[in-house]
């Protein structure tokens, strides 16, 4: 139970985390920082965030580094997933439970409604205020379509990262040092896309401040910091439970960008994020269920095993 409890609250703090990325990231790439740049500096800090901690809690117990290890971490084995058992109460509550939550992310990202009256923010943050003035709604309301379908492609490849990071945490299960090399990996590739796409030096420029909080925020905390994090639980727990509360980033996203950015609340938001909530316990439930199961049959084949050993000993 304990456990449970410290990876629902794990995964909640990730959430929170991922929510503060959406914000400091709109807020860096609204200021004029490129894209491509910030995703640079993230996963250089997240590399020089994480390295310690790969070093010196996992220099002795680490599996050995090998090439095939790399590859793995690179390109790692697709295979490996989520048992279901649909004929099971847990298994269908499973189901039942992930459906209901994409439904509500869906309607919480294209359905938007009628505006819900809650009044303007009471947080002000001036230098926030400035930039978001700069906006242009007409540009906004053009892209929407674009990120709706770039928001899908970003999910589909969040859900496969996590089927991927199941796979490698059996055969190399030292979550510090495999992060270390993903986002020292990453920052390459990053990099590499980004020098070519971005000749300007000035682009590259980290005095503005709200470019550098971005930058280490992104990488300390949304890579360093959640990567590793994820990869302890999803050792526990498996990678349905840590991807069934995606769509709670949503819910959190939604209030943040009302309480800083002043962004409207919707009908539809609030409906998507009901049905998230309630998926998300039906998941959770069944999740918790199949686990007791597990538990009691490891449990009993254990005794049967002891049984079976003192049976054939008495004959001997």
């Amino acid at each position: 139970m304990e456990g449970d409890i410290t990876a629902i609250m794990g995964m909640v703090i990730l959430q929170v985390c991922y929510a503060g990325l959406s914000i400091t990231s709109k807020l860096a790439m609204q200021s004029g920082m490129n894209p491509l740049v910030l995703l640079t500096y993230r996963q250089f800090f997240g590399t020089l965030a994480i390295a310690p901690f790969a070093f010196f809690t996992e220099r002795k117990t680490r599996p050995k580094i090998t090439f095939p290890v790399l590859v793995q971490i690179f390109i790692c084995s697709l295979s490996g997933q989520e048992s279901v058992r649909i004929k099971t109460k847990p298994g269908l509550a499973k189901v039942m439970g992930t459906i209901v939550c994409i439904c509500g992310a869906m309607l919480l990202s294209f359905y938007h409604g009628h505006t819900i009256g809650l009044g303007e923010s009471k947080i002000h943050w001036p230098y926030v205020e400035r930039i978001m003035s700069k906006t242009n709604p007409t540009n906004r309301q053009e892209n929407r379509t674009l990120g709706s379908v770039l928001l899908l492609c970003s999910s589909f490849s969040w859900a496969l990262w996590f089927v991927i990071q199941a796979r490698l945490s059996v055969k190399f299960k030292a979550p510090y040092t495999s992060t270390t090399l993903l986002c020292f990996m990453a920052f390459f590739q990053c990099g590499l896309i980004a020098v070519i796409s971005e000749h300007n030096v000035a682009s590259w420029s980290l005095k503005s401040p709200i470019r550098l909080i971005s930058a280490l925020y992104t990488g300390i905390v949304c890579s360093g910091l959640t990567f590793s994090i994820t990869s302890w639980i999803i050792q526990r727990k498996g990678p349905l439970y840590v991807s069934i509360f995606t769509p709670l980033l949503l819910i959190i996203v939604a209030i943040f960008s009302w309480a800083l950015l002043h962004e409207q609340l919707y009908v539809g938001t609030v409906l998507g994020s009901i049905l998230i909530i309630i998926g998300l316990y039906g998941v959770l439930w069944g999740k918790s269920k199949e686990m007791k199961v597990e538990e009691e049959d490891k449990v009993e084949k254990a005794t049967n095993g002891s049984q079976k050993d003192d049976v054939e000993l008495q004959m001997k």
